[in-house]
């Protein structure tokens, strides 16, 4: 599907995501039956999810068990460094500077100024999603932040083409914490995957050992639960 291809990611487009993991075994498993997901060797100890033979994610181990297990997405860039820069100025901080992942590509691990992480990728060999917005891919990243005005103008100047262009067609969205999630929580990106029915993959998910976070809800771009998988990764359902 040309559409979907990472080529015409522009800047500022969410291109990738990936999980951190204590068990990538176990991962493969649930991702595998709740999603149709077939996995392949990859760089270092990350294993490439594939949907129909397209790259779709990529589950990796943790390498220290005081990470979080989490999904994180990675927004295009032809310039991490540069990218790094401006996110600096307004008020963001760099947690790890780019660096080159072989010959795949260039990340970067950085937050808004509010603190929700998220992740750079400037491609090389490795453009990203070769799919997406189909049953079992990414469909939208959704930012929960405690001042949604803070987060449009932060993420508005920084991506403004990917967001308000005139081709734009965002896959990434803004809204309150508290509009689903306790008001402590702190501000956070959650990956949303499109599936074809929400109450039956809930009931997938449960028996394959994760858990309902958030049950069912409408938004403006679908309807949306947040579940965990079997290892407390937090990611969401979305049918549109």
């Amino acid at each position: 599907m040309a559409e979907n291809r990472a080529s015409v990611y522009a800047e500022g487009v969410p291109c990738w995501v990936d999980v951190q993991l204590p068990d990538v075994e176990a991962g493969k498993r649930f991702y595998g039956a709740l999603f149709g997901w077939t996995f392949e060797e990859w760089y270092g100890s990350f294993a490439r999810a594939l949907k129909d033979g397209e790259p779709v994610a990529a589950l990796v181990r943790k390498l220290d068990g005081r990470l979080p297990t989490v999904w994180t997405v990675y927004f295009a860039t032809p310039d991490a460094e540069a990218l790094c820069g401006r996110i600096r100025a307004s008020g963001g901080q760099i947690v790890s500077v780019p660096l080159p992942v072989a010959e795949l590509g260039v990340t970067a691990l950085v937050t808004d100024a509010e603190g929700a992480v998220f992740a750079l990728w400037q491609p090389g060999s490795h453009p990203g999603f070769g799919t997406r917005h189909e049953p079992g891919t990414f469909a939208w990243a959704q930012l929960y932040a405690r001042d949604t005005g803070a987060a449009n103008a932060f993420y508005g100047d920084l991506f403004h083409d990917a967001l308000f262009g005139p081709d734009a067609e965002p896959d990434f969205g803004r809204a309150p914490v508290s509009a689903v999630f306790p008001a402590e929580m702190p501000p956070h990106f959650l990956v949303h995957f499109a599936v074809e029915d929400v109450p039956a993959t809930l009931e997938e998910v449960t028996r394959l050992g994760g858990r309902v976070q958030v049950p069912p809800f409408e938004t403006s771009y679908g309807t949306v639960a947040v579940v965990t998988d079997n290892q407390g990764a937090s990611f969401a359902l979305l049918h549109r």
